[in-house]
């Protein structure tokens, strides 16, 4: 099974629960349970997704507002997500989280973003936009240029929700 990124949209209140049922649980249980409607699975989309934009030019600010959708943002203390043998994302870096604020900031800048035009100073040729995209890129079967709109647009408009709803974002690799 590949390791993929995934993302949740929930409450503060919500990770508080969390926080406090691993705070007292004997074995650290934070009972992690978003629901499936909150949880995006990106695939192993962010690292060919930055690239791509990164070889069409794309500007530093919307850049890095695609990094930190992707990557979210250490400060938040997301520990009790990580103790055994509870721990999610066990197959990569520790979650990560972004605030409700910093949902909506990402959202408005992904908001942005005209990904097609990004794409379209790819090659058109598929094997050669792999080959410039790179990460992994000659993996994906088909257009690599479908495969990135498609994940982008998931992520823009998981954000989007995130965002009207005022929702903190928790990210992990599993």
């Amino acid at each position: 099974m590949a390791v993929t990124q995934q993302l949740a949209r929930v409450p503060a209140e919500y990770l508080a629960a969390c926080r406090q049922s691993a705070g007292t649980s004997t074995d650290g249980d934070p009972c992690w349970d978003p629901p499936s409607a909150d949880v995006l699975d990106l695939d192993w989309a962010p690292a060919v997704l930055e690239r791509a934009c990164e070889q069409a030019g794309l500007d530093g600010v919307h850049l890095d507002a695609l990094r930190q959708a992707t990557e979210g943002d250490p400060v938040i203390d997301l520990g009790f997500l990580s103790t055994h043998p509870h721990a999610i994302g066990a197959f990569g870096p520790p979650p990560t989280a972004l605030s409700a604020a910093q949902v909506a900031r990402v959202s408005e800048l992904l908001g942005q973003i005209d990904l097609p035009a990004v794409l379209a100073v790819l090659p058109t040729e598929d094997t050669e936009a792999a080959s410039v995209i790179g990460h992994g890129a000659d993996k994906i079967v088909g257009d690599p240029r479908k495969y990135l709109l498609r994940h982008f647009n998931a992520l823009r408009e998981f954000y989007l929700a995130a965002s009207r709803r005022h929702l903190l974002l928790v990210l992990w690799w599993d």
